[in-house]
Parts: structure tokens; C-alpha cells; sequence
């Protein structure tokens, strides 16, 4: 069995500071900044394999979060799709903020996955995960919708009808009907009243 096209990439988070009076409650918050080392080629090895901060200022902090593979799978070629034809096709990054700190003297967001796939997405935004999204380059766009071109399945344009469209039957194969005329309020089995 081939072996599954992959990409090695980094994400790259940043902390910002809040502006305004929201500061009060948050001053920091987390955010994607970007996915790079996606120029289709082997892992950049300057990427190490550890967590490290790029960039430290009293306003920001930078971090790069090496490691990541991201597959592309035949049975989803439906959500590249979706991602394809997007007006600004991306990257989509599930992130997590720490419960204790483990790579800095504070807690911060660590990413946990990445995906080109639409479907991705939403399956972790509806287990209420943090997603957030940044544009995919051109050659990662082609590369991804070469892929779905040779794997997406056009589902044909006639769907099986529901039995609740099936013509009835008695229960000895004659075509039956069913008279609704008694509820409509207009029957005389309604207790006298009309209309209601």
C-alpha cells in the first residue's frame, strides 16, 4: 500500500497583549501566527525538534512548535474540497492552552494538530476545541487539490428516495391510498365544531 502524501511543518503562536479595558480581566491572549517549513520538501532541520521562543518583547511573545505531519487522507478528499474552494483556502490548527507550565515559567497554548481538511475543523470546533486558521500558500493549495482531484468521489446527482416516498401498498401488494380528509377540520367527527 502507498504510503500517504505528508507535509512537515511548525506552527508558530504568538501572544499578544489585550488592548483596552478587556486588559483588565486578560492581559495576554494566544493566537495562530503562522504554519511554515510547508515548501514540500523533508523537515527543515533548523527547526529543531523542541518548543523555543523566537521573539520576546514587553508586548509579545513568539513560539515555534516544530513536528507536525500533516497526512492527506483519500476518504476525506471531501474536506479539502470544502478547504479548496474556500475564497482564502488554510491551514487549520487545534491548540490547547496548558494546565501546569511546562515550557516557559508560564502556562501558554501548545498546538496539538493540524489539518488541511474543512471537516477536521469542524469536528474539533463541535468538541468546543480551540481552532483558529491562517491562509495556506499557493504551492500548498495545489499540492492539496492535486490530491483531492485524483481521490474526491462525485456523488451521483440522484439520491435514494426515503421510504417515506415509496408508493403504499395493502398488505397484499395492491397500491392502497390514505384519505386525510377527516383532519383537516372539516370532517363531522370533530365533536360539532368547525374549523378547529
Amino acid at each position: 500500500m502507498s504510503q500517504r502524501p505528508s507535509l512537515q511543518v511548525a506552527v508558530v503562536m504568538r501572544r499578544e497583549r489585550v488592548p483596552g479595558a478587556m486588559s483588565r480581566w486578560q492581559p495576554w491572549r494566544w493566537v495562530l501566527h503562522d504554519v511554515t517549513g510547508h515548501d514540500l520538501v523533508p523537515h527543515a532541520e533548523h527547526f529543531g525538534t523542541e518548543p523555543r521562543c523566537l521573539r520576546q518583547t514587553a508586548d509579545e511573545q513568539i513560539w515555534l512548535h516544530p513536528g507536525f505531519t500533516v497526512e492527506l487522507f483519500r476518504d476525506d478528499a471531501e474536506g479539502y474540497y470544502l478547504n479548496a474552494a474556500s475564497p482564502a483556502p488554510c491551514w487549520f490548527v487545534l491548540w490547547r492552552m496548558e494546565e501546569e507550565p511546562s515550557l516557559s515559567d508560564e502556562v501558554m497554548a501548545v498546538p496539538a494538530m493540524v489539518s488541511l481538511s474543512y471537516h477536521d475543523a469542524g469536528r474539533w470546533l463541535d468538541a468546543q476545541e480551540n481552532v483558529d486558521q491562517v491562509p495556506a500558500p499557493p504551492e500548498v493549495v495545489a499540492w492539496m487539490t492535486e490530491f483531492m482531484d485524483a481521490h474526491l468521489v462525485v456523488e451521483a446527482k440522484r439520491r435514494k428516495r426515503p421510504d417515506s416516498f415509496r408508493p403504499l401498498q395493502d398488505r397484499f401488494g395492491n397500491p392502497a391510498s390514505v384519505s386525510t380528509e377527516k383532519m383537516r377540520g372539516g370532517g363531522q367527527n370533530h365533536g360539532g365544531g368547525h374549523g378547529q
